[in-house]
């Protein structure tokens, strides 16, 4: 099997990479820092991972991504590449936000759509989009980041849903974790209130979930709590929460 990793080069991607090439699984690394790819590639082995760099903020290196890596026959496509940003909607940097969009959105919309079709060809294959558990609620102060993990979480469940009723064998679903332990806090500004977990147990619980066909992976008993009480209370309530859980970042 061969997989397709996006965003790669650090956190939960490099852990996911990590655990894909304990399998045996040929591996496809892709992100914007070489430098931490080859360091990733040289620890897997180098015969055993591919390295091609992108910037999947910008469509057409999407496409240029999926037709480079259709080459080496993938089964496997790991949308992980991401990021936020915090701060008041007032405030936050619009063309930051946008490339955000095109990241956490585009390019996942893009690349789920175009490995969907090849695996629908073969009636096998995996997608998982990481998501969030910022995808059940409103998030006030990182208001686009959490709107962005809303589309990625139902457009997951929107696909599965269809793929289901096709009696296809792909499998897609969504990883929803809470905070974890990554660059991304430093990356967004960011610090929570609740604890968050390491990138190791986050890949393992996504690897595991994966190929258990869940729909909707949650890792630990709080989060999945967290968003089953999502659903119970009011938007109002459940926005002045989420503001409250997260704050800027000591710099």
């Amino acid at each position: 099997m061969t997989a397709l990793i996006t965003g790669a080069s650090s956190g939960i991607g490099r852990d996911i990479a990590r655990i894909l090439g304990s399998m045996g699984i040929r591996l496809i690394i892709s992100g914007r820092n070489l430098e931490n790819l080859k360091e990733l590639q040289k620890e897997i082995g180098m015969k055993k991972v591919k390295i091609i760099t992108a910037d999947i903020s910008y469509r057409e290196e999407c496409i240029r991504l999926y037709e480079e890596a259709s080459k080496y026959n993938v089964d496997i496509l790991i949308n992980n590449a991401g990021f936020g940003l915090y701060g008041s909607f007032l405030e936050t940097d619009l063309e930051r936000e946008l490339e955000m969009i095109d990241v956490n959105i585009t390019a996942v919309h893009i690349l789920t759509k175009l490995f969907l079709r090849d695996f629908a060809k073969r009636n096998k294959g995996y997608i998982l989009n990481v998501a969030s558990s910022a995808g059940f609620m409103p998030g006030p102060l990182m208001s686009t980041y959490y709107s962005t993990k809303n589309y990625v979480v139902r457009l997951t469940e929107a696909i599965h849903e269809e793929l289901r009723r096709e009696c296809s064998s792909v499998y897609i679903g969504a990883f929803c974790p809470g905070p974890v332990n990554t660059n991304f806090n430093r990356i967004a500004g960011v610090r929570f209130a609740l604890k968050g977990i390491s990138s190791e147990y986050a890949a393992s619980c996504a690897v595991d979930g994966m190929f258990s066909r869940k729909p909707l992976i949650i890792p630990t008993a709080t989060m999945k709590a967290g968003v089953i009480a999502s659903h119970l209370v009011p938007d109002t309530l459940l926005s002045m929460v989420t503001a409250y859980m997260q704050q800027k970042k000591a710099r």
